[in-house]
């Protein structure tokens, strides 16, 4: 969950998500390094009244600085093609879900289970119970095991959406008429917050979305209790 004045990204929740973070350290301290060379040489070359013939015209400088960005770009695409193909696998999950986006709201189905669906709407504000978020509550959470493979297939009924849970490093879009997939892995149980990303309509910053990771045997009851219900 993001607090007020944060910077960097959530704490990570998936194993997709920890990479994620470090990719991005690792991108972040390469910026710097070329700002703070950048930046040295400008203020040297203000600073001075100073000139170097041999630097003027210098074939081993001219080299250099082909030859290192180039070395700097393979450092920062090999680790992101990783991650790429890694947001990509998909194998054997355990559980799929089926998200289904609305105006303005989503649905949900366990493919799994023959009658185990339901709608996930905004809690109002007026509603809300102690602790919990304004505009990111729902009155049913998606609920999955933790620990376990999850793929959830992503379409919309009317207009564009995008299923999107940062802390756990989703998000896919909802395009009408086309079914997309991705897959996460929760490390450890907990509320996942969410929401639409993607401009859908006047209410699109009321669509939220809430992922509850609990251990496997919380889950079995909580679907027994649905299927009852249902």
């Amino acid at each position: 969950m993001a607090h007020p004045t944060q910077l960097g990204f959530q704490d990570a929740a998936s194993p997709v998500m920890e990479e994620l973070l470090h990719f991005h350290d690792h991108a972040l301290m390469i910026v710097f390094l070329i700002s703070t060379l950048v930046l040295y040489i400008i203020i040297a070359m203000v600073s001075t009244k100073l000139t170097n013939k041999y630097i003027l015209d210098s074939q081993e400088i001219e080299i250099v600085w082909t030859i290192l960005p180039a070395v700097i770009l393979v450092l920062i695409a090999l680790p992101s093609l990783r991650i790429l193909y890694l947001m990509d696998e998909i194998n054997d999950p355990h559980l799929t879900i089926k998200a289904m986006g609305h105006q303005w709201y989503w649905s949900y189905e366990y493919t799994d289970y023959e009658n185990l669906g339901f709608d996930s709407y905004m809690v109002p504000t007026q509603d809300l119970a102690p602790g919990q978020f304004r505009l990111l509550e729902t009155d049913h959470r998606m609920v999955v095991p933790m620990k376990s493979p999850v793929r959830v297939l992503v379409s919309a009924e009317d207009v564009l959406h995008s299923w999107a849970v940062p802390s756990l490093g989703v998000k896919m879009d909802a395009v009408p008429g086309r079914l997309n997939q991705t897959a996460f892995i929760a490390s450890r149980p907990g509320v996942f917050y969410g929401q639409c990303s993607e401009i859908c309509g006047a209410n699109h910053s009321f669509m939220p979305i809430v992922v509850e990771a609990v251990p496997l045997e919380h889950f079995e009851n909580w679907s027994s209790l649905m299927l009852e219900d249902a």
